[in-house]
């Protein structure tokens, strides 16, 4: 797969929110937010620049942001950020989408209720597992549970407070069309001897 200048600045920018997430230093998770800006503006394909050897001239790309890059225009794959997603699961920077959830909050969710993404802070968060956290309450719980269908409705994702009844609405909707018609074969049959097996 060829990766473009999108591809790539919104893999810097998941890099900068796993190091703030693992509490690197403020420097090296600013270097690749700046880098990740830097590049959405670039008008000109990485791979072009990369070939002319102009990537340092890029507006806070150094040598070692240039070589990674270079590792992704040459591989399809960053080693770093494999290295980074085996400490810290990927799919935690989805819980910071979530208003009031930043990368502390984050962080203490995955280390002490093992949230790795969305789908299980809901599910914490409905099940009043979050309000005995340190700086958390039921009143954060809810502020959470709000931030979520209100993310969930800029996306068309379904919350999971929603999704879970209406699935089984929907099952018992199916389940009983088919008792009915059990029940009218039965009566259809009126000389058939009774068959408590079926009926």
């Amino acid at each position: 797969m060829t990766l473009t200048n999108r591809d790539i600045a919104d893999l810097f920018e998941r890099i900068s929110d796993l190091l703030e997430i693992k509490g690197e230093i403020i420097h090296r998770v600013l270097s690749y937010r700046r880098a990740s800006e830097s590049i959405r503006d670039v008008p000109r394909d990485l791979r072009v620049i990369a070939r002319e050897g102009g990537l340092t001239d890029i507006p806070g790309i150094g040598k070692t942001l240039a070589e990674k890059i270079e590792e992704l225009l040459e591989t399809g794959k960053l080693e770093f950020y494999e290295k980074l997603t085996a400490e810290i699961p990927a799919t935690l920077v989805d819980v910071m989408r979530v208003t009031g959830v930043g990368p502390k909050k984050a962080a203490m969710f995955w280390k002490e209720r093992g949230i790795t993404d969305l789908a299980s802070l809901e599910k914490s968060a409905r099940s009043g597992r979050l309000r005995d956290l340190p700086k958390m309450g039921e009143k954060s719980e809810a502020n959470i549970i709000a931030g979520i269908e209100m993310l969930s409705r800029r996306t068309g994702r379904t919350p999971l407070g929603q999704a879970y009844p209406a699935a089984q609405a929907m099952l018992d909707a199916l389940r009983e069309p088919a008792a009915s018609g059990r029940r009218r074969n039965c009566r259809q049959h009126p000389a058939r001897p009774p068959d408590h097996r079926r009926c």
